[in-house]
């Protein structure tokens, strides 16, 4: 079995990594892009994952060739598509594995944090069923609220405020990223950090280069690489 330099510490991506909340994303995405006769592909979503949200709408936009501004865009998800918003992120459910390891780096004093691209207010919904896991990680950095985060992913900013909010304050080399999205990806390497990577499986393999490692499910993840503890037998 491979080897990788040990860490200490393990900062999560949220949307697509810790829970399934692309299926709302992109089924909101493909009823806009319907209102203009356009259809939104998984290769423009792929664009977008893990980047801020004026960033990727702008891509969207461009994309898709759409005759609005990302103001008027955003102001479509708000106006139209906030009462499905509230009912159906509360329900996204935790992506296979999410559970048990990060129930397990808690048990076993690894600290763990969350730097995503989300807003204050989405994230609460996302949450709001998983809040016992939730309270298991030592901080969360969200991008858009963040003053002290200057820049998106794919820049390192976040992760570099993600890491100086541990009490050890660890270095790069000792913190170890887990991601679903290129952009994330992206990051973690510009940190000087290793990333495991669980892409969505339509996911072009180009986009999985740079990751240290890349797994189909976080069920198949096996802390000892990085020199955590291993799952108990």
């Amino acid at each position: 079995m491979a080897s990788f330099t040990p860490v200490t510490h393990v900062i999560f991506d949220l949307d697509g990594t810790l829970l399934d909340t692309d299926k709302l994303h992109i089924k909101i995405d493909q009823l806009i892009a319907e209102r203009y006769g356009k259809m939104f592909t998984w290769k423009i979503r792929a664009q977008c994952m893990g980047r801020p949200f004026l960033e990727a709408t702008s891509v969207k936009i461009r994309e898709l060739q759409l005759p609005i501004t990302v103001e008027e865009y955003h102001n479509i998800i708000a106006n139209d598509f906030a009462k499905m918003i509230q009912e159906e992120l509360p329900n996204c459910k935790a992506k296979p594995g999410v559970e048990r390891l990060v129930r397990h780096l808690h048990a076993n004093g690894i600290p763990i944090a969350i730097a995503s691209s989300s807003k204050r207010a989405t994230y609460e919904l996302k949450i709001s069923n998983h809040q016992d896991l939730f309270r298991l990680f030592h901080h969360t950095v969200l991008i858009p609220n963040d003053e002290e985060v200057k820049r998106g992913k794919p820049s390192p900013d976040a992760l570099f405020v993600c890491c100086s909010r541990f009490d050890e304050k660890p270095s790069p080399v000792k913190v170890l990223v887990i991601e679903d999205a290129a952009s994330g990806v992206q990051a973690a390497r510009a940190a000087g950090m290793q990333v495991v990577m669980v892409p969505d499986p339509r996911i072009d393999a180009a986009f999985t280069e740079n990751a240290t490692l890349v797994l189909k499910s976080l069920e198949h993840f096996h802390p000892q690489l990085f020199g955590l503890p291993a799952f108990p037998d």
